[in-house]
């Protein structure tokens, strides 16, 4: 199934029998603030997804008529593993890998949808990069999660884009300005992605492919990552983690077009302005 937001804040679901309103039979407000209403969806979701399905309030809706907004706009917590594939810490010059970094914070007002542009700041003689990652949505609260359960906590998967500023200031910092985490087009649920450690990420710029890799090349893998996490911090439902980038990643300038492609998940092209 596929959890989106839409027209400003709606919710939707999609399923083999078509796009779904379920905004109203949900009983939120998609003008409330702040905007937490699809994290208390992604909390509910087991719970109330089959009655909200044959609820009389729930509408049927045409794709192809409304506007993807990003899936999760008010996370708990963005956390993202660096130099998390081996060929991407040899591009960069890099010994410190995922294994010995850890992850880091990303500001959630760095997140922006399908149809929203990535706008580049103005920073005269630094170059700004793309960086091709599977988002990882979590289901439930966990703390101190094992490998083996790590799995049970995921809620579903999209596609993520880590837009960086190269330099030498703090990762948080240049990775974290408005725009800089496309993410979406839409939260496809775990039980769709049949091996989520074993599927292809793509990106491209101007039809130029620049990034191919597997998440079966990670370093930290999947379960791990949540391990990780989650024993620093409690996960929450909607929280999202970056699963790091492979090799290729480049420079990105005003005016290019940037298409995120992952297995299982889905794809979305965003302008660059």
């Amino acid at each position: 199934m596929k959890v989106f937001r839409f027209n400003g804040g709606r919710i939707g679901v999609a399923n083999q029998e078509g796009w779904f309103d379920v905004t109203d039979s949900y009983g939120v407000n998609p003008a409330s603030w702040p905007p937490v209403q699809m994290v208390q969806f992604i909390a509910d979701f087991d719970s109330c997804i089959k009655n909200l399905l044959a609820h009389a309030d729930t509408k049927p809706i045409d794709a192809e008529s409304i506007r993807l907004d990003v899936p999760l706009e008010w996370p708990n917590k963005l956390l993202a593993y660096p130099v998390n594939y081996v060929k991407h810490g040899e591009e960069m010059k890099s010994t410190n890998r995922a294994d010995r970094n850890g992850f880091f914070m990303k500001a959630n007002s760095s997140l922006s949808g399908p149809n929203d542009p990535i706008v580049l700041p103005e920073i005269p003689g630094r170059e700004i990069h793309h960086e091709c990652e599977l988002g990882i949505v979590i289901g439930k609260k966990g703390k101190n999660i094992s490998r083996e359960e790590a799995f049970d906590y995921i809620f579903g998967y999209a596609c993520l884009i880590d837009m960086v500023v190269r330099g030498k200031e703090e990762r948080v910092m240049r990775k974290s300005y408005d725009s800089f985490c496309p993410f979406g087009p839409w939260i496809v649920t775990a039980d769709e992605v049949p091996n989520p450690s074993n599927i292809q990420a793509r990106l491209w710029v101007n039809d130029v492919l620049k990034q191919d890799a597997n998440t079966k090349d990670l370093i930290v893998d999947i379960p791990e990552m949540i391990q990780t996490a989650s024993r620093v911090a409690t996960l929450y439902p909607g929280d999202i983690i970056a699963t790091g980038t492979p090799e290729g990643v480049g420079p990105v300038n005003r005016g290019d077009r940037v298409r995120i492609a992952i297995e299982h998940v889905g794809e979305m092209t965003l302008q660059v302005k």
